[in-house]
């Protein structure tokens, strides 16, 4: 049975040693990550096309106390204004944009639309209810040295706690110039990353063996010490080994001194290399920011064993 050791863990990203593994078994939850754990993200949006106007102005300028006041060539003022909505970029891309935004996720709070209580028997087109879908709303308008149209304005319909996270509240979407109005709903449903990127609660997810430093030669290997990096001959133990994870890191990235490439190559000659150990692999990965980084590794853990029971079942049934 494999065994898990968190190395590090931040809100978005985690560190993690997975021993007595082996490779197919770390590659199935680095693949259960990307493909298989659920996330919310915008499904399908709505933009109000057209001539928009301040609620609180005039159709006339005439009649505008404000613009009574200004010359012709002045008028008309802010509220008098009309905006229109039209684009630097087209629907498709705007689309793209906004669904790419990390929907906060709360597994355990919503459905799939195909398995939620209140819409399961409905028709697909008619299906969304706070249990499995998610609205939001923007209007943003233009100015005339042109506005940055940024994730904090999309502004959702019900829990706050479904806003756009205030760290990624500054993700630029598009510009808008003076005259130009967004006024677009959006929806968001719950889907999984093989049916479309934008479903994959990760951005990053990768692993490599763990390894441990070997000083082969300990003449030649004081040529990498006297570089004053980050790596000594202290580190290592009385039998020439480097264990510790944080260390082997370090010596990785000291090899690129003397490894291929450099002028140290054919001198250094392997006095020191790097071994796998077998049976074990640092696992790593950053989420979108959809979820924390817990959160969606016991989620992909979930899939994962859901997956191999179901497989053990059928499996069950046909022998």
């Amino acid at each position: 049975m494999p065994k898990l050791t968190v190395l590090s863990e931040e809100e978005d990203s985690m560190r993690i040693l997975v021993s007595k593994g082996d490779r197919a078994f770390v590659n199935a939850l680095r693949r259960t990550m990307i493909a298989d754990v659920p996330k919310f993200a915008i499904d399908q949006m709505r933009i109000e096309l057209g001539m928009f106007q301040d609620k609180d102005g005039f159709s006339n300028p005439l009649d505008c106390p404000e613009c009574k006041k200004m010359t012709p060539d002045k008028r008309p003022c802010e509220k008098c204004k009309f905006y229109e909505s039209n684009f630097a970029v087209s629907d498709e891309q705007l689309a793209h944009r906004f669904a790419m935004l990390p929907i906060p996720t709360f597994h355990d709070e919503f459905h799939f639309q195909n398995e939620c209580p209140e819409c399961r028997d409905m028709v697909e087109d008619q299906r969304g209810c706070p249990a499995c879908q998610i609205i939001y709303a923007i209007t943003s308008v233009g100015e005339e040295d042109g506005k940055v149209v940024e994730a904090s304005e999309l502004n959702v319909i019900g829990d706050r706690r479904l806003d756009i996270p205030e760290r990624f509240g500054k993700i630029p979407i598009t510009k808008l110039y003076d005259g130009q109005v967004l006024h677009a709903y959006f929806y968001a449903v719950m889907g999984r990353g093989r049916d479309h990127a934008k479903f994959s609660p990760v951005s990053g997810v990768t692993f490599r063996a763990r390894q441990h430093g070997v000083m082969n030669v300990k003449s030649r290997s004081k040529m990498l010490f006297e570089l004053d990096l980050n790596i000594t001959a202290k580190d290592f133990d009385k039998e020439g080994r480097l264990t510790d994870i944080e260390k082997v890191d370090q010596l990785r990235s000291d090899l690129n001194h003397v490894g291929p490439g450099t002028d140290l190559e054919a001198s250094f000659d392997g006095a020191i290399t790097l071994e796998d150990v077998e049976g074990e692999y640092i696992f790593k990965f950053q989420t979108d920011g959809s979820m924390t980084a817990r959160t969606c590794f016991e989620q992909a853990c979930k899939e994962l064993s859901n997956r191999f029971e179901a497989l053990t079942a059928d499996l069950a049934e046909a022998f």
